[in-house]
């Protein structure tokens, strides 16, 4: 049932175990070898694997090779915010150790304890009933909620608040990745790097941002339908929450599928799943919030955003250093995304 792939380490991402190995010895306390090291398939950024021992099973999450993005790819930080909300309530995987030793095996890497659950990336979930389906979507908007209602502050993690707009400077950042990815002229991406800075709302709310809550990025527990574990930290940042609510949103009920398994277009109803109204009123109970003003900005900006990653994603693919040999499929996808995210701007008549 679950979508968990493991595959022999590849080939681009081979590292020294044996000095691995040495390290855990030493770092990890009640660590016993052998162990075996097996890669996560499915990750296109940070490469992800499994460590097995004869009585414990860990993750390990590394920077990839070769040369890297300005400000991509920081492993630290995706440890401090998970190791910060351990105990908090929000459900995250328990950190055992961070090595910024590029040393020891090539990059920087962290080790965090295996939240055993299921993960699925077929968005439909077609294994499942109407009722577990719609359980599930409605908890993701409360877990979204609860990690939203997290003081940055009270963790420690208030020093990564920076000053100023919080979409200004995420629509800045995405557009110099964007450009430096860039493969081909996409006159809808070019629409919207005009179009965002001159329509960016007001901060509404000021947390701690996942930057891609979704369900690939869930553990759900072995048999009932709710959340385990938030993976996938590489986006986080502190700022305006209704970015991830917004990407939540894109995700489901605003994207072009890509696969007969996805969301977007499908029956909602017969399925089981929340609609877009459903799942935001659930958000807005759980943190406390009211109306949400503007709300096609943030659909756009998270449209605008993805594409800027996949690109990112689909260059690497051509680089050849890419976390996942799935990386080549992301070709058009770009495209697709900004001129779906134009196509909204253009219907309603905003631009």
């Amino acid at each position: 049932m679950s979508d968990v792939e493991l595959t022999p380490v590849r080939p681009a991402h081979v590292f020294d175990e044996a000095a691995l190995e040495a390290y855990m010895r030493t770092e990890i306390g009640g660590y016993r070898p052998p162990m075996k090291v097996q890669q996560f398939e499915g990750g296109q950024s940070n490469p992800t694997f499994m460590l097995e021992t004869p009585t414990d099973r860990y993750v390990l999450r590394k920077q990839p090779p070769g040369e890297l993005l300005p400000s991509a790819h920081q492993i630290d930080r995706e440890y401090r915010v998970m190791d910060a909300l351990h105990g908090t309530g929000v459900p995250v995987p328990k950190m055992h150790s961070l090595c910024e030793d590029p040393t020891i095996i090539g990059t920087k890497f962290y080790i965090m304890e295996m939240v055993e659950g299921r993960l699925f990336t077929k968005t439909t979930l077609p294994e499942l009933t109407p009722a577990d389906r719609r359980a599930i979507y409605l908890d993701m908007a409360r877990v979204l909620a609860a990690l939203h209602r997290v003081d940055p502050a009270v963790v420690g993690l208030d020093d990564f608040r920076r000053p100023g707009n919080y979409f200004a400077r995420q629509v800045n950042r995405w557009t110099k990745q964007y450009l430096a990815s860039e493969t081909e002229h996409i006159d809808a991406m070019n629409h919207l790097i005009d179009w965002l800075p001159k329509n960016i709302p007001a901060e509404s709310s000021t947390g701690i941002v996942h930057g891609d809550f979704r369900l690939g990025n869930l553990l759900l527990h072995e048999t009932q339908p709710k959340v385990v574990a938030i993976l996938d930290w590489e986006l986080w940042s502190v700022g305006d929450a209704l970015a991830d609510l917004g990407y939540l949103c894109q995700e489901y009920h605003y994207l072009v599928s890509e696969t007969e398994d996805m969301l977007p277009g499908a029956d909602l109803e017969k399925l089981g799943i929340p609609t877009e109204k459903e799942l935001i009123h659930t958000y807005r109970l759980a943190v406390g919030r009211g109306p949400i003003d503007n709300w096609i900005f943030y659909i756009v900006y998270n449209m605008f955003r993805s594409a800027g990653i996949i690109q990112g994603v689909y260059k690497r693919g051509l680089d050849g250093n890419a976390s996942s040999d799935k990386a080549l499929e992301y070709e058009g996808v770009a495209r697709v995304r900004a001129e779906r995210a134009w196509t909204l701007i253009t219907e309603l008549g905003l631009r």
